[in-house]
């Protein structure tokens, strides 16, 4: 055969399959045609532990992965360098192999009998890097057309062997990153679904809500203060649906410079804008198959609102500078502390994109109204954080620091909690935790507190029935009228509907609209 069609058709197999056995299988299927290579073994040299492995082998029949550690004596490795290392020969022809250390002791290793073997010895650059071993195990002769054919197939074999490290080495790495991102998911899950604080008192109602919603495609609007929990809940909301395996991608809408929206949320392909060096995805793109966070949507810009409706009612977009239409399968969670009804009325916010989000609203109430939860909350900062800390042990709350926590009206919300208890584990790690600089605070600046407390304030009477009239005046105004359901006065005041008119009743607050705002 001519030694170019050789050289070509061997490489073209040698090259063809990182999966390297498959390789070296069809490889010696081709050299078998006109050279009597009976088995072909590939080993590189690992420096970690200073030896060869046998990577991979191929016979007549078959390829097979082996990775094997080959062991060999020193008595065979200084034969080697003695008669080889100083001619720097790389094509050595053994036609008694079981006369020569490194050879017999390979052979006995693999449990073969070998007529002849050769040996090509593979290189990058002049570094060794491993060999090439073709055996012949009966009675047929290796020719010098056939060694000097073999011996051109060093570099494609050098090649190869090269290729398919790093691509184990890809392989190995994205085996670990799925694993990272495997655990990471469970420690997410765990943290945003398995384990929220008040989930069987204050957010009961939140939670029933959430296994509602959970598993439908449906977008949820999260409300609720600043520091109550919105991306906790968005999380759960996540983590106990069928997406909970695929991506959860976070938005937070006030953080992002208004000329970088489209690029953050939809991406943009090379050379769009100046700066645009490569394509890059967005978050959109990144969520698809899984559930994309809007948190802060109400800080959202009026243009960038119309581009997100039409992504929402269509599932599709265009990365910036592209022409290409991309469509996506994302579930939408949205979250503001804004009054996005009132934005609506003041033009800030566009009504289609109101209607659209507000398919499932979600109330998440403030600290201060389920202060049930909150001494709870307290010892889960503390373990949380006295982990975080590394302190030596988990310092306990006094009796004193609890009543304390109690009465607070935290404006702040849970995030304020879990600051106010990570100070004061950073001043008096030791415990018990008293909160005595919280205390100061509170002396020096009283909070403003809930509704009821600046109601009872502005009240010109002890009284206390004036004082709850009040109040309940106060909260009827802030929901307009409105008694029962969703956002009712009933559920703000945390009572049944029946007993809240049983109380109007009582106090002589009207019930229609028109009476309440004259």
């Amino acid at each position: 055969m001519d030694k170019n069609e050789f050289f070509r058709e061997a490489t073209v197999r040698i090259c063809g399959n990182l999966e390297i056995q498959q390789a070296l299988f069809s490889t010696l299927e081709y050299i078998r045609r006109t050279i009597p290579i009976d088995i072909m073994f590939l080993q590189y040299f690992d420096k970690s532990i200073d030896a060869m492995r046998t990577l991979a082998k191929a016979t007549e029949q078959s390829g097979e992965l082996i990775n094997l550690v080959t062991p060999i004596s020193d008595k065979a490795k200084k034969q080697v360098r003695d008669k080889y290392g100083r001619t720097g020969q790389t094509v050595i022809h053994l036609t008694k192999p079981h006369e020569q250390y490194m050879a017999n002791e390979l052979l006995h290793f693999h449990n073969i009998k070998a007529s002849s073997l050769l040996l090509l010895l593979l290189e990058s650059g002049r570094e060794p890097i491993g060999a090439v071993v073709m055996i012949l195990t009966g009675n047929e002769k290796l020719t010098q057309q056939h060694i000097d054919s073999l011996s051109m197939l060093k570099e494609p074999f050098a090649i190869a062997l090269s290729n398919h490290k790093k691509h184990r080495e890809v392989t190995r790495l994205k085996e670990l990153l799925a694993d990272d991102n495997k655990y990471l998911h469970q420690q997410l899950r765990r943290i945003s679904g398995d384990e929220i604080i008040g989930a069987n008192f204050g957010l009961r109602d939140v939670m029933q809500k959430v296994s509602q919603v959970a598993n439908l495609q449906s977008p949820v609007l999260l409300m609720g203060e600043t520091g109550v929990g919105k991306d906790v809940i968005a999380g759960s909301i996540h983590y106990s649906s069928n997406r909970s395996n695929k991506p959860f991608i976070t938005v937070n809408c006030g953080a992002i410079p208004e000329s970088l929206i489209d690029s953050e949320l939809f991406g943009h392909e090379k050379g769009a804008f100046t700066g645009a060096i490569s394509q890059k995805r967005g978050r959109f793109e990144r969520a698809d198959k899984g559930t994309l966070f809007l948190d802060e949507i109400g800080e959202l810009p009026l243009q960038a609102q119309v581009r997100l409706l039409r992504v929402l009612q269509n599932k599709e977009f265009e990365r910036v500078g592209g022409a290409q239409t991309l469509k996506l399968d994302i579930r939408i969670i949205a979250a503001t502390n804004r009054n996005l009804e009132k934005m609506v009325s003041e033009k800030q916010f566009r009504e289609d994109l109101w209607f659209r989000l507000n398919v499932f609203p979600i109330y998440i109430p403030p600290l201060r109204a389920r202060k049930v939860d909150i001494l709870e909350l307290a010892q889960y900062f503390v373990e949380s954080k006295s982990v975080e800390l590394k302190l030596d042990k988990c310092p306990d709350i006094s009796s004193t620091a609890r009543e304390l926590l109690l009465s607070y009206t935290w404006p702040g919300n849970v995030r304020e909690l879990q600051n106010v208890v990570e100070r004061e584990l950073i001043i008096n790690p030791e415990g018990p935790l008293e909160f005595k600089q919280f205390k100061l605070q509170l002396t020096h600046q009283e909070p403003e507190g809930s509704e009821f407390d600046r109601a009872a304030k502005a009240s010109s009477t002890l009284d206390l029935d004036a004082v709850i009239s009040t109040h309940i005046m106060s909260v009827l105004k802030r929901t307009q009228g409105k008694i029962h359901g969703e956002g009712g006065a009933a559920e703000l005041l945390g009572i049944n509907a029946s007993t809240l008119r049983n109380k109007m009743n009582k106090l002589g607050i009207k019930y229609r609209k028109n009476d309440l705002f004259k």
